[in-house]
Protein backbone atom coordinates (compact mmCIF):
# COMPACT_ATOMS: atom_id res chain seq x y z
CA UNK A 1 0.00 0.00 0.00
CA UNK A 2 2.98 2.19 0.66
CA UNK A 3 4.33 1.65 -2.48
CA UNK A 4 1.08 2.27 -4.43
CA UNK A 5 0.55 5.69 -2.41
CA UNK A 6 4.33 6.64 -3.43
CA UNK A 7 3.34 6.00 -7.23
CA UNK A 8 -0.08 7.39 -7.28
CA UNK A 9 1.85 10.67 -5.48
CA UNK A 10 3.84 10.68 -8.26
CA UNK A 11 1.84 10.56 -11.06
CA UNK A 12 -0.36 13.14 -9.43
CA UNK A 13 2.51 15.58 -9.26
CA UNK A 14 4.54 14.62 -12.00
CA UNK A 15 2.20 13.48 -15.59
CA UNK A 16 1.99 16.43 -17.40
CA UNK A 17 -1.02 18.11 -16.83
CA UNK A 18 -3.10 17.91 -19.97
CA UNK A 19 -2.19 14.17 -20.31
CA UNK A 20 -3.19 13.49 -16.36
CA UNK A 21 -6.35 15.46 -16.88
CA UNK A 22 -7.46 13.60 -20.34
CA UNK A 23 -6.28 10.38 -18.47
CA UNK A 24 -8.93 11.25 -15.57
CA UNK A 25 -11.57 12.93 -17.74
CA UNK A 26 -12.18 10.32 -20.14
CA UNK A 27 -13.46 7.69 -17.82
CA UNK A 28 -15.46 10.03 -16.00
CA UNK A 29 -16.74 11.92 -19.34
CA UNK A 30 -17.89 7.63 -20.41
CA UNK A 31 -19.26 7.19 -17.16
CA UNK A 32 -21.55 10.64 -17.51
CA UNK A 33 -22.90 9.86 -20.99
CA UNK A 34 -24.05 6.26 -20.10
CA UNK A 35 -25.32 7.86 -16.85
CA UNK A 36 -27.00 10.36 -18.87
CA UNK A 37 -28.09 7.98 -21.58
CA UNK A 38 -29.92 5.89 -19.00
CA UNK A 39 -31.86 9.15 -17.95
CA UNK A 40 -32.68 9.85 -21.30
CA UNK A 41 -33.67 6.23 -21.69
CA UNK A 42 -36.16 6.98 -19.68
CA UNK A 43 -37.20 9.79 -20.96
CA UNK A 44 -37.36 7.80 -24.49
CA UNK A 45 -39.27 4.86 -23.12
CA UNK A 46 -41.87 6.91 -20.96
CA UNK A 47 -42.41 9.26 -23.87
CA UNK A 48 -44.16 6.34 -25.79
CA UNK A 49 -46.67 6.45 -23.13
CA UNK A 50 -48.24 9.83 -23.48
CA UNK A 51 -47.26 12.89 -23.28
CA UNK A 52 -48.17 13.97 -19.28
CA UNK A 53 -45.95 11.03 -18.64
CA UNK A 54 -43.16 12.63 -20.31
CA UNK A 55 -43.65 15.60 -18.62
CA UNK A 56 -43.57 13.72 -14.97
CA UNK A 57 -39.66 12.72 -15.91
CA UNK A 58 -38.66 16.24 -15.74
CA UNK A 59 -40.82 16.64 -12.44
CA UNK A 60 -39.02 13.51 -10.68
CA UNK A 61 -35.99 15.90 -12.47
CA UNK A 62 -36.32 18.00 -9.30
CA UNK A 63 -36.39 14.91 -6.91
CA UNK A 64 -33.23 13.38 -8.32
CA UNK A 65 -31.11 16.75 -8.14
CA UNK A 66 -32.09 16.80 -4.13
CA UNK A 67 -30.63 13.59 -3.31
CA UNK A 68 -27.70 14.09 -5.74
CA UNK A 69 -27.13 17.93 -3.74
CA UNK A 70 -26.76 15.65 -0.63
CA UNK A 71 -24.72 12.99 -2.14
CA UNK A 72 -22.37 15.61 -4.00
CA UNK A 73 -22.20 17.62 -0.88
CA UNK A 74 -20.80 15.00 0.86
CA UNK A 75 -18.89 13.19 -2.10
CA UNK A 76 -17.21 16.87 -3.04
CA UNK A 77 -16.95 17.59 0.20
CA UNK A 78 -14.64 14.72 0.90
CA UNK A 79 -13.22 14.79 -1.80
CA UNK A 80 -11.59 17.83 -2.11
CA UNK A 81 -9.87 16.57 1.65
CA UNK A 82 -9.55 13.67 0.96
CA UNK A 83 -7.38 14.94 -2.09
CA UNK A 84 -5.40 17.27 -0.56
CA UNK A 85 -4.57 15.30 2.55
CA UNK A 86 -3.44 12.57 0.11
CA UNK A 87 -0.67 15.56 -1.51
CA UNK A 88 0.55 16.49 1.95
CA UNK A 89 0.82 12.35 2.72
CA UNK A 90 -2.12 12.63 5.60
CA UNK A 91 -3.66 9.14 4.77
CA UNK A 92 -4.79 8.30 8.31
CA UNK A 93 -6.69 11.68 8.09
CA UNK A 94 -7.74 11.02 4.38
CA UNK A 95 -9.47 8.04 5.64
CA UNK A 96 -11.75 9.53 8.14
CA UNK A 97 -12.96 11.91 5.90
CA UNK A 98 -14.01 9.00 3.33
CA UNK A 99 -15.98 7.18 6.30
CA UNK A 100 -17.52 9.98 7.60
CA UNK A 101 -19.22 11.16 4.25
CA UNK A 102 -20.19 8.30 3.36
CA UNK A 103 -22.20 6.93 6.25
CA UNK A 104 -23.76 10.67 6.37
CA UNK A 105 -24.82 10.07 2.93
CA UNK A 106 -26.83 7.04 3.25
CA UNK A 107 -27.91 9.09 6.66
CA UNK A 108 -29.43 12.08 4.74
CA UNK A 109 -30.72 9.67 1.78
CA UNK A 110 -32.69 7.65 4.41
CA UNK A 111 -34.49 10.86 5.79
CA UNK A 112 -35.70 12.18 2.19
CA UNK A 113 -36.99 8.85 1.19
CA UNK A 114 -38.96 9.01 4.61
CA UNK A 115 -40.19 12.53 3.94
CA UNK A 116 -40.99 12.01 -0.11
CA UNK A 117 -43.00 9.25 1.30
CA UNK A 118 -44.85 10.78 3.88
CA UNK A 119 -45.65 13.85 1.70
CA UNK A 120 -45.45 12.80 -2.03
CA UNK A 121 -48.19 14.35 -3.38
CA UNK A 122 -47.61 17.36 -2.44
CA UNK A 123 -43.80 17.16 -3.27
CA UNK A 124 -45.02 16.18 -6.44
CA UNK A 125 -46.72 19.26 -6.59
CA UNK A 126 -44.09 21.70 -5.53
CA UNK A 127 -41.88 20.59 -7.77
CA UNK A 128 -44.62 21.63 -10.71
CA UNK A 129 -46.88 18.30 -11.40
CA UNK A 130 -50.09 19.99 -13.16
CA UNK A 131 -53.09 17.77 -12.43
CA UNK A 132 -52.58 15.37 -15.31
CA UNK A 133 -48.50 14.62 -14.89
CA UNK A 134 -49.68 14.08 -10.87
CA UNK A 135 -50.43 9.94 -11.20
CA UNK A 136 -47.32 9.40 -13.04
CA UNK A 137 -45.05 11.77 -11.54
CA UNK A 138 -45.87 10.10 -7.98
CA UNK A 139 -45.98 6.96 -9.40
CA UNK A 140 -41.84 7.28 -11.04
CA UNK A 141 -41.21 9.49 -7.53
CA UNK A 142 -41.98 6.42 -5.58
CA UNK A 143 -39.36 4.11 -6.80
CA UNK A 144 -36.56 6.96 -6.71
CA UNK A 145 -37.37 7.61 -2.58
CA UNK A 146 -36.55 4.02 -2.80
CA UNK A 147 -33.45 4.53 -4.45
CA UNK A 148 -32.70 7.42 -2.43
CA UNK A 149 -29.70 6.00 -0.17
CA UNK A 150 -27.96 4.28 -3.33
CA UNK A 151 -28.49 8.03 -5.26
CA UNK A 152 -26.27 9.85 -1.91
CA UNK A 153 -23.72 7.06 -1.24
CA UNK A 154 -23.23 6.10 -4.52
CA UNK A 155 -22.43 10.28 -5.34
CA UNK A 156 -20.07 10.09 -2.41
CA UNK A 157 -18.29 6.94 -3.47
CA UNK A 158 -17.86 8.00 -7.17
CA UNK A 159 -16.48 11.53 -6.15
CA UNK A 160 -13.92 9.46 -3.79
CA UNK A 161 -12.62 7.37 -6.41
CA UNK A 162 -11.89 10.73 -8.74
CA UNK A 163 -10.40 12.71 -6.29
CA UNK A 164 -8.18 9.88 -5.80
CA UNK A 165 -6.91 10.01 -9.44
CA UNK A 166 -8.95 5.94 -9.51
CA UNK A 167 -11.48 7.67 -12.10
CA UNK A 168 -11.26 3.80 -13.86
CA UNK A 169 -13.67 2.25 -10.79
CA UNK A 170 -15.84 4.89 -10.84
CA UNK A 171 -16.77 4.43 -14.57
CA UNK A 172 -16.80 0.87 -14.09
CA UNK A 173 -19.89 1.36 -11.34
CA UNK A 174 -22.02 3.92 -13.12
CA UNK A 175 -21.38 2.48 -16.71
CA UNK A 176 -22.80 -1.21 -15.33
CA UNK A 177 -25.79 0.92 -13.70
CA UNK A 178 -26.89 2.76 -16.56
CA UNK A 179 -26.40 0.19 -18.78
CA UNK A 180 -28.69 -2.18 -16.88
CA UNK A 181 -31.06 0.65 -16.71
CA UNK A 182 -31.44 1.02 -20.39
CA UNK A 183 -32.53 -2.76 -20.33
CA UNK A 184 -34.42 -2.91 -17.08
CA UNK A 185 -36.53 -0.21 -19.05
CA UNK A 186 -37.07 -1.76 -22.41
CA UNK A 187 -37.71 -5.19 -20.53
CA UNK A 188 -40.46 -3.80 -17.61
CA UNK A 189 -41.95 -0.82 -20.17
CA UNK A 190 -42.12 -2.75 -23.43
CA UNK A 191 -41.95 -6.36 -22.75
CA UNK A 192 -44.31 -6.53 -18.75
CA UNK A 193 -46.79 -2.79 -19.75
CA UNK A 194 -45.59 -1.90 -16.34
CA UNK A 195 -46.00 1.40 -17.56
CA UNK A 196 -44.14 4.19 -15.84
CA UNK A 197 -44.09 1.79 -12.61
CA UNK A 198 -41.58 -0.21 -14.90
CA UNK A 199 -39.16 2.84 -15.16
CA UNK A 200 -38.91 3.63 -12.21
CA UNK A 201 -38.39 0.36 -10.60
CA UNK A 202 -35.56 0.19 -13.42
CA UNK A 203 -33.80 3.22 -12.27
CA UNK A 204 -34.17 2.02 -8.18
CA UNK A 205 -32.54 -1.45 -8.98
CA UNK A 206 -29.62 -0.16 -11.27
CA UNK A 207 -29.21 2.47 -8.63
CA UNK A 208 -28.87 -0.78 -6.08
CA UNK A 209 -26.26 -2.49 -8.38
CA UNK A 210 -24.25 0.31 -9.05
CA UNK A 211 -23.72 1.14 -5.55
CA UNK A 212 -22.63 -2.25 -4.47
CA UNK A 213 -19.96 -2.32 -7.60
CA UNK A 214 -19.21 1.06 -6.19
CA UNK A 215 -18.38 0.02 -3.25
CA UNK A 216 -15.87 -2.76 -4.18
CA UNK A 217 -12.77 -1.18 -4.80
CA UNK A 218 -13.02 0.28 -1.13
CA UNK A 219 -13.58 -3.15 0.22
CA UNK A 220 -11.24 -5.06 -2.24
CA UNK A 221 -8.20 -2.51 -0.64
CA UNK A 222 -7.56 -0.92 -4.10
CA UNK A 223 -7.77 2.19 -2.66
CA UNK A 224 -6.25 4.76 0.06
CA UNK A 225 -9.58 5.34 1.53
CA UNK A 226 -11.91 2.97 3.54
CA UNK A 227 -15.44 2.89 4.37
CA UNK A 228 -14.70 0.70 7.56
CA UNK A 229 -17.01 1.58 10.20
CA UNK A 230 -13.81 1.79 12.49
CA UNK A 231 -12.94 5.15 10.21
CA UNK A 232 -16.02 6.62 11.38
CA UNK A 233 -15.36 9.75 13.42
CA UNK A 234 -17.37 12.60 12.63
CA UNK A 235 -15.61 14.92 14.82
CA UNK A 236 -16.77 18.72 14.64
CA UNK A 237 -13.59 19.50 12.22
CA UNK A 238 -13.94 16.67 9.58
CA UNK A 239 -17.82 16.74 9.26
CA UNK A 240 -17.83 21.12 9.10
CA UNK A 241 -14.79 20.90 6.77
CA UNK A 242 -16.96 18.21 4.26
CA UNK A 243 -19.88 20.41 4.81
CA UNK A 244 -18.33 23.64 4.21
CA UNK A 245 -16.36 22.58 1.42
CA UNK A 246 -19.40 20.35 0.16
CA UNK A 247 -21.70 23.25 0.07
CA UNK A 248 -21.19 24.51 -3.39
CA UNK A 249 -22.38 21.47 -4.91
CA UNK A 250 -25.27 21.37 -2.26
CA UNK A 251 -26.04 24.77 -3.65
CA UNK A 252 -25.91 23.74 -6.78
CA UNK A 253 -28.22 20.95 -6.92
CA UNK A 254 -30.06 22.34 -4.37
CA UNK A 255 -31.22 25.66 -6.51
CA UNK A 256 -31.09 23.19 -9.56
CA UNK A 257 -33.78 21.80 -8.29
CA UNK A 258 -35.92 24.56 -7.47
CA UNK A 259 -34.83 26.46 -10.81
CA UNK A 260 -36.74 23.30 -12.29
CA UNK A 261 -39.60 23.60 -9.73
CA UNK A 262 -39.79 27.39 -11.11
CA UNK A 263 -39.20 26.46 -14.91
CA UNK A 264 -41.65 23.47 -14.47
CA UNK A 265 -44.23 25.87 -12.93
CA UNK A 266 -44.21 28.45 -15.35
CA UNK A 267 -44.16 25.62 -17.94
CA UNK A 268 -47.13 24.02 -16.39
CA UNK A 269 -48.95 27.44 -17.59
CA UNK A 270 -48.67 26.37 -20.77
CA UNK A 271 -50.00 22.70 -21.08
CA UNK A 272 -48.05 19.68 -20.72
CA UNK A 273 -46.44 19.54 -23.94
CA UNK A 274 -44.78 22.76 -22.77
CA UNK A 275 -43.50 20.80 -19.34
CA UNK A 276 -42.76 18.08 -21.66
CA UNK A 277 -40.95 20.07 -24.22
CA UNK A 278 -38.45 21.67 -21.59
CA UNK A 279 -37.48 18.34 -20.03
CA UNK A 280 -36.83 16.84 -22.70
CA UNK A 281 -34.66 19.65 -23.50
CA UNK A 282 -33.03 19.72 -20.05
CA UNK A 283 -32.02 15.95 -20.81
CA UNK A 284 -30.79 16.60 -24.09
CA UNK A 285 -28.29 19.58 -22.92
CA UNK A 286 -27.53 17.48 -19.52
CA UNK A 287 -25.76 14.94 -21.69
CA UNK A 288 -24.01 17.47 -23.83
CA UNK A 289 -22.64 19.23 -20.59
CA UNK A 290 -20.97 15.72 -19.78
CA UNK A 291 -18.56 16.33 -21.93
CA UNK A 292 -17.37 19.82 -20.36
CA UNK A 293 -18.35 18.77 -17.01
CA UNK A 294 -16.31 15.17 -17.31
CA UNK A 295 -13.00 16.88 -18.27
CA UNK A 296 -13.71 19.44 -15.17
CA UNK A 297 -14.11 16.62 -12.88
CA UNK A 298 -10.77 15.30 -14.36
CA UNK A 299 -9.33 18.63 -13.59
CA UNK A 300 -10.68 18.56 -9.69
CA UNK A 301 -8.15 15.56 -8.35
CA UNK A 302 -5.47 17.73 -10.32
CA UNK A 303 -6.45 21.00 -9.09
CA UNK A 304 -6.53 19.58 -5.23
CA UNK A 305 -3.43 17.48 -5.27
CA UNK A 306 -1.32 19.74 -5.87
CA UNK A 307 -2.47 22.54 -4.26
CA UNK A 308 -1.91 20.04 -0.91
CA UNK A 309 1.38 19.41 -2.55
CA UNK A 310 1.62 23.54 -2.68
CA UNK A 311 2.45 22.91 -6.55
CA UNK A 312 0.53 26.01 -7.53
CA UNK A 313 1.96 26.37 -11.34
CA UNK A 314 0.23 22.73 -12.21
CA UNK A 315 -3.06 24.07 -10.82
CA UNK A 316 -2.81 27.28 -12.99
CA UNK A 317 -1.37 25.35 -16.32
CA UNK A 318 -4.38 22.81 -15.71
CA UNK A 319 -7.30 24.95 -15.22
CA UNK A 320 -6.28 26.32 -18.50
CA UNK A 321 -5.95 23.75 -20.19
CA UNK A 322 -8.97 22.68 -19.28
CA UNK A 323 -11.09 25.42 -19.76
CA UNK A 324 -9.63 25.96 -23.17
CA UNK A 325 -10.49 22.59 -24.35
CA UNK A 326 -14.34 22.83 -22.35
CA UNK A 327 -14.69 25.48 -24.74
CA UNK A 328 -13.79 24.40 -28.06
CA UNK A 329 -16.23 21.16 -27.53
CA UNK A 330 -18.61 22.81 -25.96
CA UNK A 331 -18.75 25.28 -29.08
CA UNK A 332 -18.56 22.69 -31.48
CA UNK A 333 -21.55 20.44 -29.83
CA UNK A 334 -23.76 24.00 -29.75
CA UNK A 335 -23.07 24.04 -33.45
CA UNK A 336 -24.01 20.53 -33.72
CA UNK A 337 -27.41 20.83 -31.79
CA UNK A 338 -28.63 24.01 -33.72
CA UNK A 339 -28.97 21.93 -37.25
CA UNK A 340 -29.81 18.74 -34.92
CA UNK A 341 -32.44 19.77 -31.87
CA UNK A 342 -35.84 19.20 -33.82
CA UNK A 343 -34.87 15.91 -34.31
CA UNK A 344 -33.54 15.19 -30.83
CA UNK A 345 -36.75 16.68 -29.51
CA UNK A 346 -39.01 14.22 -31.44
CA UNK A 347 -36.85 11.14 -30.70
CA UNK A 348 -38.48 11.96 -27.46
CA UNK A 349 -42.00 12.63 -28.01
CA UNK A 350 -43.18 13.41 -31.74
CA UNK A 351 -45.80 15.83 -30.86
CA UNK A 352 -45.75 18.69 -33.18
CA UNK A 353 -46.40 21.19 -30.20
CA UNK A 354 -43.84 19.77 -27.81
CA UNK A 355 -41.38 19.53 -30.74
CA UNK A 356 -42.19 23.44 -31.58
CA UNK A 357 -41.47 24.58 -28.19
CA UNK A 358 -38.72 22.12 -27.60
CA UNK A 359 -36.79 23.56 -30.96
CA UNK A 360 -36.96 26.76 -30.05
CA UNK A 361 -35.61 26.10 -25.92
CA UNK A 362 -32.54 23.87 -27.44
CA UNK A 363 -31.64 26.81 -30.05
CA UNK A 364 -31.10 29.79 -27.33
CA UNK A 365 -29.41 27.02 -25.34
CA UNK A 366 -26.76 26.10 -27.91
CA UNK A 367 -25.92 29.51 -28.73
CA UNK A 368 -24.91 30.23 -25.40
CA UNK A 369 -23.24 26.64 -24.86
CA UNK A 370 -19.68 27.39 -25.54
CA UNK A 371 -19.90 29.94 -22.34
CA UNK A 372 -21.21 27.11 -19.89
CA UNK A 373 -17.37 26.11 -19.04
CA UNK A 374 -15.68 29.27 -17.90
CA UNK A 375 -18.52 29.17 -15.06
CA UNK A 376 -18.66 25.62 -14.16
CA UNK A 377 -14.87 25.35 -14.20
CA UNK A 378 -14.37 28.53 -12.25
CA UNK A 379 -17.03 27.00 -9.76
CA UNK A 380 -15.09 22.94 -9.91
CA UNK A 381 -11.52 25.46 -9.46
CA UNK A 382 -12.47 26.92 -6.26
CA UNK A 383 -14.66 23.82 -4.77
CA UNK A 384 -11.13 21.85 -5.25
CA UNK A 385 -8.96 23.78 -3.73
CA UNK A 386 -11.35 24.53 -0.25
CA UNK A 387 -12.44 28.21 -1.03
CA UNK A 388 -15.33 27.14 0.00
CA UNK A 389 -17.26 31.03 -0.17
CA UNK A 390 -16.29 31.53 -3.77
CA UNK A 391 -16.86 28.25 -5.02
CA UNK A 392 -20.71 28.52 -2.95
CA UNK A 393 -21.25 31.72 -4.66
CA UNK A 394 -20.31 30.83 -7.99
CA UNK A 395 -22.59 27.72 -7.63
CA UNK A 396 -25.53 29.69 -6.27
CA UNK A 397 -25.22 31.76 -9.24
CA UNK A 398 -25.02 30.01 -12.41
CA UNK A 399 -27.94 27.13 -10.69
CA UNK A 400 -30.39 29.49 -8.76
CA UNK A 401 -29.45 33.38 -8.17
CA UNK A 402 -28.97 34.60 -12.12
CA UNK A 403 -31.81 31.26 -13.12
CA UNK A 404 -34.69 31.71 -11.12
CA UNK A 405 -34.98 35.54 -11.57
CA UNK A 406 -34.52 34.84 -15.58
CA UNK A 407 -37.09 32.91 -15.96
CA UNK A 408 -39.93 34.40 -13.39
CA UNK A 409 -38.61 37.76 -14.96
CA UNK A 410 -38.70 36.74 -19.05
CA UNK A 411 -41.72 34.48 -18.93
CA UNK A 412 -43.56 37.50 -17.46
CA UNK A 413 -42.29 39.89 -19.66
CA UNK A 414 -42.33 37.89 -23.17
CA UNK A 415 -44.66 34.84 -22.12
CA UNK A 416 -43.84 31.17 -23.82
CA UNK A 417 -40.31 32.97 -25.80
CA UNK A 418 -39.23 34.18 -22.56
CA UNK A 419 -39.15 30.65 -20.89
CA UNK A 420 -37.44 29.47 -23.77
CA UNK A 421 -34.73 31.73 -23.68
CA UNK A 422 -34.74 32.01 -19.77
CA UNK A 423 -31.41 28.99 -19.19
CA UNK A 424 -29.66 30.75 -22.43
CA UNK A 425 -29.51 34.30 -20.55
CA UNK A 426 -28.67 32.86 -17.13
CA UNK A 427 -25.41 30.78 -19.02
CA UNK A 428 -24.49 34.09 -20.56
CA UNK A 429 -24.80 35.99 -17.05
CA UNK A 430 -23.34 33.71 -15.12
CA UNK A 431 -19.96 33.40 -17.34
CA UNK A 432 -19.20 36.86 -17.52
CA UNK A 433 -19.88 37.26 -13.65
CA UNK A 434 -17.51 34.19 -13.03
CA UNK A 435 -14.86 35.72 -15.60
CA UNK A 436 -13.17 38.47 -12.57
CA UNK A 437 -13.57 35.63 -9.82
CA UNK A 438 -10.93 33.64 -11.82
CA UNK A 439 -8.77 36.15 -13.66
CA UNK A 440 -7.84 37.54 -10.08
CA UNK A 441 -6.88 34.04 -8.00
CA UNK A 442 -4.72 32.62 -10.86
CA UNK A 443 -2.85 36.47 -10.99
CA UNK A 444 -2.61 35.98 -6.89
CA UNK A 445 -0.96 31.74 -7.12
CA UNK A 446 2.35 32.44 -5.10
CA UNK A 447 5.00 30.48 -6.17
CA UNK A 448 5.13 26.35 -5.64
CA UNK A 449 6.07 25.22 -2.10
CA UNK A 450 5.27 28.39 -0.87
CA UNK A 451 2.37 28.01 1.68
CA UNK A 452 -1.08 29.70 0.50
CA UNK A 453 -3.80 30.99 2.45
Amino acid sequence: MEQDAEQQYNRMVKTPVSKLILSLSIPTIVSMLVTNIYNMADTYFVGTISTSASGATGIVFGLMAILQAFGFMFGHGAGSNISRRLGARDIEGARQYSAVSFYLSIFAGLIIMALGMAFINPFMRLLGSTETILPYARTYAFYILIAGPAFTSSCVMNNILRYEGKAFYAMVGLTTGGILNIFGDALLIRVFHMGIAGAGLSTAVSQYISAVILLLPYLQGKTQSRMGWSYFKPTREVTSNIIAVGMPSLMRQGLNSVSMMVLNTCAGGYGDAAVAAISIVNRIMNFLLCVSIGIGQGFQPVSAFNYGARIYSRVKNGFLFGLLLGTVIMAVLGFAGMFAGAQMVAFFRNDPEVIEIGIHAMHRQCLALWLEPLSVFGNMLFQSIGKAKVATFLAALRSGLVMIPAVLLLTALFGLSGLESAQAVSEVISALVSLPFIVTFLHHLPADGTYSY
